[in-house]
Order: C-alpha cells, then structure tokens, then sequence
C-alpha cells in the first residue's frame, strides 16, 4: 500500500471527508442535503452497493426453509445491489442539482437506509 499512487489517496480521503454527515441530518427529518451530501453517499453507494448482496443472502438464511430463504435473498440482493448502485451513480452525477424543496432522498422514497451497511 505503500507504494499507492497519491490519487488513490486523494480520493479515499475525499470520500470519508464527504461521508460524514452532520448529526442534525440523523435527527431532522426536514434537514435539507448539500450538494457535497448528495455526492458523498453517492460515491459510498456507488463504491459500496455490492454489499446488498450478501446482506440479503444472509437474511434470507434466516427463512425456515434455507433454500427458499438463500434464492429470495440472492434475488433481492442482486436486485438491491443495482437498484443502490444505481441511485448512487444518479447521485453523484446530479450532486449539484439541489433536491426540490421537502423532496426526500430517494433511498427514503424506496424505505431504504442512506447506505447498505445499516
């Protein structure tokens, strides 16, 4: 790692500074997103959005019957993983357009988490 090129750096560090939301984003649920938010987890979930796919393996292991619940789960994860993935390249592209007035993000219109791992 050591030998990594310094834009690899660059952009590591540039996407955990654009990660860290304001506690008050948590806690409001009229908080506005910048347009740095909207790019920071679009980033994340552009970069991160394959961890649907053994998230929702893993629920689905929880299913009484294991195969139907590891087919439901592979299923919903592909799709997930793509539809989060998606969303995020949306998101990074359009940072710089705000959301409308009262607009929810769209991971909140789909009832989803702002990013896989929660």
């Amino acid at each position: 790692m050591r030998d990594a090129h310094p834009l690899v750096w660059l952009v590591v560090l540039m996407t955990l500074g654009l990660t860290a939301a304001p506690p008050a984003a948590a806690q409001d649920p009229t908080y506005q997103a910048r347009p740095v938010d909207k790019l920071g987890r679009g980033v994340v979930n552009l970069l991160t959005g394959w961890i649907e796919l053994p998230k929702q393996v893993h629920r689905g292991g929880q299913h009484p019957n294991r195969l139907v619940g590891l087919g439901r789960g592979l299923l919903s994860g592909a799709g997930l993983a793509l539809l989060r993935s998606g969303v995020g390249l949306y998101e990074t592209v359009t940072f710089a357009v705000p959301y409308p007035k009262g607009y929810a993000s769209l991971y909140a219109q789909m009832e989803l988490p702002d990013y896989a791992w929660k």
